[in-house]
């Protein structure tokens, strides 16, 4: 069984920061459905993704487990 993400955080600060999922998408340089699939866990983040989302959120890189790797319960 694979495991499930809580992508809450990260949907958050997409709120805060970008407003919409599609200017987040759009920002990322992905579509909007590739990105719901990956907040829905049914595809899988790339690292470049993941790097890339911590730089627009002007956060450190050694935040990307809060945002990326939170276990849902």
């Amino acid at each position: 069984m694979s495991i499930i993400y809580d992508y809450s955080k990260l949907l958050g600060k997409i709120k805060e920061k970008y407003s919409t999922q599609k200017n987040f998408a759009d920002a990322l340089g992905i579509g909007n459905t590739s990105l719901n699939q990956r907040l829905n866990n049914k595809l899988e983040w790339t690292q470049d993704e993941m790097k890339k989302t911590m730089i627009l959120f002007d956060e450190p890189l050694s935040k990307v487990n809060e945002y990326f790797f939170t276990k849902k319960v």
